[in-house]
């Protein structure tokens, strides 16, 4: 049975700043460790083939570069119904956008209980490797961003130090 939240980065590692979601998601996953147990999935730029990924979650946060509007290395955040609302406009730069997996994970009654969008404005989208100085000196705040709503979510953070974790975050106390 997978865990009940799912962290997906999504986007093309070989257009520049499009691969924002996926270079986010692996570093936290090369720093973190998560209790309750997490997926942290590199979607890439599967397009529908993510809606399988959507099943039986209770939440979803996505990263990904998408186009605000805004300054270059702008982080923006949308919550469950706010998203598809917003994405229809192709505002993704995916061929096939989220807006699509979206609509079509709540066709198929699979979307999850609570999804949360952290997106990042692109500066370039062209053909290349590294990312622009203007998305790339924001990837601590999408991190920490990221972080702070999988804590939101009563997800403890534990930062890998050597062989040892170390809390870096709190637990809500419920009661």
């Amino acid at each position: 049975m997978s865990p009940e939240i799912l962290l997906l980065g999504i986007g093309n590692i070989l257009l520049r700043d499009e691969g924002i979601g996926v270079h986010t998601v692996n570093k936290i996953k090369e720093r973190y460790t998560f209790e309750p147990e997490i997926d942290i999935i590199d979607g890439g730029t599967k397009g529908l083939d993510l809606l399988p990924l959507f099943e039986g979650r209770k939440k979803v946060l996505i990263v990904d570069a998408v186009d605000w509007g805004n300054k270059p290395g702008s982080i923006s955040i949308l919550r469950n119904g706010e998203i598809p609302a917003r994405l229809h406009s192709k505002l993704s730069v995916h061929h096939i956008g989220l807006g699509e997996v979206l609509l079509a994970a709540q066709m198929l009654n699979i979307m999850p209980e609570e999804i949360c969008l952290v997106g990042i404005q692109p500066g370039s989208i062209d053909t290349g490797i590294d990312m622009t100085p203007e998305v790339n000196s924001k990837m601590e705040d999408l991190i920490s961003t990221v972080i702070d709503i999988l804590r939101d979510w009563d997800v403890k953070c534990l930062k890998r130090s050597g062989d040892k974790d170390v809390s870096c975050g709190t637990i809500k106390d419920n009661k």
